[in-house]
């Protein structure tokens, strides 16, 4: 996983050859259709897995949901948006954002995960209009299938925002058009939008989470090696807050308050091996600086792709501590 991600990070990426306007696009998904999900409740899928030492709890025990939105895993194609139906491309979403970052939620709450047609990486290195177009028919996909879940499965039920990357870039968009003063705010429990730059600025209502048990706000970070000052675009203006306080207290927290970190082989649990701090970007915002000693993971600059395995243990502990004062404010 970590090689094919670096590759793709770091590679020069060229813009489509064709006109967003001109070509065919892939068929909008049918989310009635559980093939176009990439996780459900009752039923087994990889949103279910679990690491070693943790047990599962029956879907029908779990009151809150959680709407997981997946990065960018389409990388190369000849068109501006991947294809629900190829089933090389969902294998890919399932055997690593889903398995390594939806299932940090599946403890509390019952996971839907829909698959989208995702904008190729491109959009994200060379802006153009047609990326652009790109994105914004990404996130048409996920706004219907946020529309179908809420009337076909949530029955009034709260709700967690989940996301990463490119699925962060729609999240955002997400929040802007149901949440942020409107009447669905009173359902969310938080949002926990990584990976790519969300701040108060873009909403009236939503702010950031300050404290391990705020209500209402969304929560985000971006990870890089300490001492590593990020060049690009991505990290500008972005906030953070830390996932081993979860506040936006600048303080370096040591690995002793990490609860454990997920490597590449999911089912192993390292403890108390990754510390983190917030650090002012010297592009504006803040970043999260991490020091880790999960074996190969230390050894990126760019911990991107890395930035829920990294605290998977403490985003699954928050989970529950925040559903659980959500509980307590009804």
């Amino acid at each position: 996983m970590l090689a094919a991600f670096s590759l793709l990070l770091a590679q020069n990426i060229l813009a489509q050859r064709t006109s967003f306007d001109t070509e065919t696009h892939y068929p909008a998904p049918d989310y009635s259709l559980g093939q176009n999900w990439s996780a459900l409740p009752f039923r087994v899928d990889i949103a279910d897995a679990l690491p070693q030492g943790e047990t599962w709890t029956s879907d029908s025990l779990k009151d809150v949901d959680v709407f997981y939105i997946h990065p960018t895993m389409y990388s190369k194609g000849e068109k501006w948006n991947a294809d629900v139906a190829d089933q090389k491309m969902n294998r890919k979403v399932d055997t690593k954002p889903v398995y390594y970052q939806a299932t940090a939620f599946n403890n509390t709450c019952r996971v839907y995960a829909p698959r989208y047609r995702q904008a190729i990486v491109a959009v994200f290195y060379n802006e153009t209009t047609d990326g652009q177009k790109a994105l914004d028919l990404a996130y048409e996909d996920v706004k219907t299938a946020f529309e179908y879940y809420l009337k076909h499965y949530n029955n009034g039920r709260p709700i967690i925002i989940a996301s990463h990357s490119q699925g962060t870039c729609h999240s955002r968009r997400l929040l802007k058009d149901y949440f942020d003063g409107k009447a669905l705010s009173k359902q969310l429990v938080a949002a926990y939008a990584i990976g790519y730059t969300i701040t108060e600025s873009m909403y009236t209502d939503l702010k950031i989470c300050n404290s391990p048990t705020e209500t209402g706000c969304f929560i985000s970070w971006m990870s890089f090696k300490k001492g590593y000052e990020p060049t690009g675009v991505f990290s500008m203006l972005a906030q953070s807050v830390n996932p081993l306080t979860w506040t936006t207290d600048k303080a370096m927290v040591g690995k002793e308050k990490s609860l454990g970190s997920v490597g590449v082989k999911f089912g192993k649990k390292f403890l108390n091996r990754t510390s983190a701090e917030i650090h002012d970007n010297k592009r504006g915002g803040t970043i999260l600086w991490v020091k880790t000693k999960v074996p190969l993971l230390r050894l990126l600059n760019n911990m991107h792709i890395i930035d829920y395995n990294l605290f998977w243990f403490d985003i699954r502990q928050n989970v529950k501590d925040r559903i659980n004062a959500y509980h307590l404010k009804k």
